[in-house]
């Protein structure tokens, strides 16, 4: 058995096999990789996170890289849950073995017998837990799945192989916010969109996105956002630079029709939204996720073939209107855009199943869990 040995990254070569790792080991058709311009981004320092990202990659005794991922902490996570937590994401490995050489680097790390992430000093204090993969929060990617694993993933989704999370649990690593992605066939059936009285009923005006004004609906979103997801365990604050970062390009994906704001009738204050993008996995996996200007020049020019699937994004509605239909209206609207537009498929990204308001869209339209889907705590105290 090779010895498998954790280095930090740090040079433009390590940074190349950091990138390319997952494309070497994983089935192109299946899994989705990350855009390499957010990898570069964390390894520069220009990511809007407000702490340091270290990347970090395993060899095995040949030279062959085994595994990776990121060493990060995030200071609102851990008031929200209440513990001090070394986060790792962006985490792939070839075998166990690979993985335990990860596992124990991060042990090291956290319980200060080795140097603290990207400052190249102990921590202060020792970390209680650590928590991930989340790239680079909860609210962002992350997570393994759990089942669903002959179905491919898709943008802003993981996907694993079946053995991943057993490794996860044989390293004492237990569940945390078990979760699902979601599934709906696009139907005629489903296609009933609200009649202006029930809007005008609601007290509600219906509202599209616009490439146009996309950047100025962006801060109203990003309230809203705020708002609606503020009660959820691992919903953090997301500031204007992580959205403005986590929108880039919206205008060049948006499907106008997909992006449905509910605004107040009265004082035009937008109460509930849902948002859904075409599904651009295919061209991902196909550029292994180096999504360059020219590539992107390309997906332009064969943005109708990748309108047949669609990815709702995420969905809220502000907390004080929240159990009023409103939701539901939208889902209905929407289910009739996607008809209209020859749309087949709405797949969503995970979804707490605790979260029975959100599932309960899915639901009403026929929709089934895809992917089972958790992320992962080890205490360390």
């Amino acid at each position: 058995m090779n010895a498998v040995t954790v280095e930090r990254v740090s040079s433009e070569r390590q940074l190349r096999e950091f990138v390319a790792m997952p494309l070497r080991v994983q089935p192109q058709d299946l899994a989705v990789p990350l855009l390499e311009s957010s990898i570069r981004s964390w390894h520069r320092g220009t990511s809007p996170h407000p702490e340091p990202v270290e990347l970090v990659i395993a060899r095995d005794a040949g030279g062959d890289v085994v595994g990776r991922s990121t060493l990060h902490t995030d200071a609102r996570l851990d008031a929200k849950l209440g513990e001090k937590l070394l986060l790792f994401g962006a985490t792939e490995f070839r075998d166990g073995e690979a993985a335990s050489a990860l596992f124990e680097y991060f042990t090291v790390r956290a319980t200060g017998s080795g140097t603290g992430t990207g400052t190249g000093t102990p921590p202060s204090t020792p970390f209680d837990a650590l928590f991930g993969p989340v790239s680079l929060l909860p609210n962002q990617a992350g997570g393994v799945v759990t089942s669903g694993f002959e179905q491919r993933g898709f943008i802003d989704s993981a996907w694993n192989e079946e053995w991943v999370p057993l490794v996860y649990e044989a390293e004492g690593f237990e569940r945390w916010g078990e979760a699902d992605t979601w599934v709906v066939d696009v139907t005629q059936a489903n296609a009933v969109a609200p009649r202006a009285a029930e809007w005008a009923e609601a007290g509600l005006m219906l509202e599209y996105g616009s490439k146009r004004r996309v950047s100025r609906l962006i801060p109203e979103l990003l309230t809203l956002l705020n708002a609606s997801f503020a009660q959820l365990p691992y919903y953090t604050q997301i500031t204007p630079a992580e959205m403005a970062a986590a929108t880039d390009g919206l205008a060049f994906l948006l499907d106008e029709k997909l992006l449905l704001l509910a605004r107040d009738a009265r004082s035009s204050v937008p109460v509930a939204f849902v948002l859904v993008i075409p599904d651009i996995t295919e061209f991902v996996q196909k550029v292994g996720g180096r999504l360059s200007g020219l590539r992107q020049v390309q997906l332009l020019l064969t943005r109708q073939k990748y309108r047949t699937d669609a990815v709702l994004v995420i969905q809220g509605t502000e907390p004080s209107r929240q159990g009023q239909g409103i939701l539901t209206l939208l889902s209905r609207q929407l289910q009739a855009n996607l008809a209209e537009a020859g749309y087949s498929t709405l797949r969503s990204t995970y979804v707490a199943r605790s979260n029975f308001g959100s599932t309960a869209q899915f639901s009403r339209f026929g929709g089934r869990p895809l992917h089972g889907y958790t992320f992962y705590r080890k205490g360390l105290r």
